[in-house]
């Protein structure tokens, strides 16, 4: 896999300091001790109040540094990427942040983690240092393992450890507190992909069908693998067992933690679908979703969930003075608001025609079965978007077809264009949309349907830009058009089918997104809008 970075070697120390360059000026430091010993530290920083210190291997971010400031931790320290830090690199940091007041490690349970935090504390000790140490162990994957992993849910700790340093409370209460809430905290996660380290070959042990149940968050492999399905039926199966391992009744807090490489989009996806779950009804905050402690960038996802009362409670809503952690906010529906009415809006009469309903129906029945091949066709000349975008379209007709004006040619094109510029959505939706507008202003006017398509094509063109030669729709739809004014559908089909072709030798596209391509990509491949303009015409001729 690619990765972006200038030597393996200096990866953590160059993405240590440009998080120190783009945090503001004065919150966040470093010790000079680079690039051996990596610890990042609070800039107000004075020991007036207990150090609240974690650390672990890069390759989480932004834990464990991304969480250093006011309200959360006083110092982090790094190892290399899935690599604990050592033991002088833990005792430096000790040493840096620690005053009269003490310091608490939070360490996630990995046999390196403990160790070298370990024996840094004991030799904190010995130096004159008060030190407490909780370890959190909040992965619920393997329930039979004595020693679970710490996870997702550590951030859980050092939110609550940080607020009650805040707020001036001393070691042993602010290390009960950690010890209480690392005991309520379990986590889940999935991936459909292991991760890769930059520098280091790649080799996926995932099939393209497969994802993998409860796994760590350093590519480790999960308790299981599990078929490639709806996210739905992950989230079902991540909720029951989170929910059969709670501890407890009550309320809980969730966050939902992106594995480092999940987009945005499926990531709201996901805490919609949690949200629905029979998990939600235990959740009253809710953090996230968003990458808090990644593993590179690793497909996946996790969920952790802390038992609430009143002072976690207060802890997880309290504001902080660093922009990597996610507001907690509390679980509530969706606000829906009615939307305006169109001032004096009417609608046409539904009316029944079956051959303008066997048509239409046709039309968009073919189209959905071109879904797959319009979308191959567009990744290699534009955004790979083609056939879905066709495909919502004729969904949307077909779902409509029954209120149509079908006796009523004119209303039936108005309606069409409403229908395809409120569910396509893109340039194509809109495109079409005044196609059809104008078609039916003009056909109530004329009763020509090729002279009123035509007047379509012209509004649309002039709106749109595009013209034959262009590598667009119209390099089909133009001589369909034109060829049914002058012989029938056999013609324009012929018509249509010929400029769709000629567009595999277009080798610069002038309007659209494939304008962005450069004429190698788009060699020998055809504009997927003129494919799918051949392919209705064909519908309408009776050829397909």
């Amino acid at each position: 896999m690619k990765h972006f970075f200038n030597r393996r070697e200096n990866i953590v120390t160059e993405a240590l300091d440009g998080l120190l360059q783009t945090a503001p000026v004065g919150s966040l430091a470093r010790l000079d001790t680079y690039p051996d010993i990596k610890v990042i530290l609070r800039g107000d920083w004075n020991k007036d109040r207990v150090a609240v210190l974690s650390g672990g291997g890069a390759g989480h971010e932004p834990s464990h540094a991304g969480f250093v400031g006011r309200g959360m931790l006083t110092a982090a320290v790094s190892g290399e990427i899935f690599a604990s830090p050592s033991v002088d690199a833990v005792l430096t940091a000790i040493r840096a942040v620690t005053g009269p007041m003490g310091c608490l490690l939070i360490v996630k349970n990995y046999t390196g983690d403990r160790l070298n935090f370990g024996l840094a504390a004991e030799k904190a000790r010995v130096e004159g240092f008060r030190v407490e140490m909780v370890i959190v162990a909040d992965d619920i994957a393997l329930p039979d393992l004595a020693q679970p992993r710490g996870v997702a849910g550590t951030l859980f700790v050092h939110k609550i450890a940080g607020y009650l340093s805040e707020g001036g409370a001393d070691l042993e209460t602010i290390a009960a507190a950690a010890r209480s809430a690392a005991d309520s905290i379990v986590s889940l996660g999935v991936s459909l992909s292991s991760c890769s380290i930059p520098g280091q070959a790649h080799s996926e042990r995932l099939g393209a069908d497969e994802g993998e149940l409860g796994l760590g968050i350093h590519g480790e492999p999960g308790a299981e693998r599990i078929a490639l399905q709806e996210a739905r039926s992950i989230v079902s199966t991540m909720s029951e067992r989170l929910s059969a391992a709670l501890p407890g009744d009550g309320d809980y807090a969730l966050l939902i933690n992106n594995l480092g490489s999940v987009p945005p989009i499926e990531m709201g996806l996901i805490a919609h679908t949690v949200l629905a779950s029979s998990l939600a009804e235990r959740v009253k905050l809710t953090i996230g979703p968003a990458p808090l402690m990644t593993a590179l960038n690793m497909n996946g996802f996790s969920l952790s969930l802390i038992r609430l009362d009143a002072e976690r409670e207060a802890a997880l809503r309290s504001p902080v003075a660093l922009h990597a952690w996610v507001p907690a906010v509390e679980r509530h529906e969706v606000v829906v608001v009615p939307a305006v009415a169109v001032p004096g809006a009417q609608l046409a009469e539904a009316s029944h025609d079956s051959a303008a309903d066997r048509l239409i129906a046709a039309i968009c029945d073919h189209l959905l079965s071109l879904e797959a091949e319009l979308n191959s066709l567009d990744a290699r000349a534009g955004d790979g978007d083609t056939g879905s975008t066709v495909a919502t379209g004729s969904r949307s007709v077909l779902a409509q077809i029954a209120r149509l004006p079908l006796t009523d040619i004119a209303a039936t094109l108005s309606s069409i264009g409403s229908i395809l510029s409120t569910s396509m959505g893109g340039s194509s939706g809109v495109l079409l949309s005044i196609f059809f507008t104008a078609a039916a202003k003009e056909y109530s006017d004329t009763r020509d349907m090729a002279s009123a398509l035509l007047a379509g094509l012209d509004r649309m063109t002039f709106y749109g830009g595009a013209g034959v030669g262009d590598r667009t729709m119209v390099d089909a739809l133009d001589p369909a058009l034109r060829a049914l004014k002058a012989g029938g559908l056999a013609a324009a089909a012929s018509a249509a089918r010929a400029g769709a072709d000629a567009t595999r030798t277009m080798k610069k596209a002038r309007a659209g997104r494939a304008s962005y391509i450069g004429e190698r990509d788009l060699e020998g491949v055809p504009d997927p809008g003129a494919m799918a303009v051949a392919a209705v015409f064909e519908v309408a001729a009776g050829l397909r």
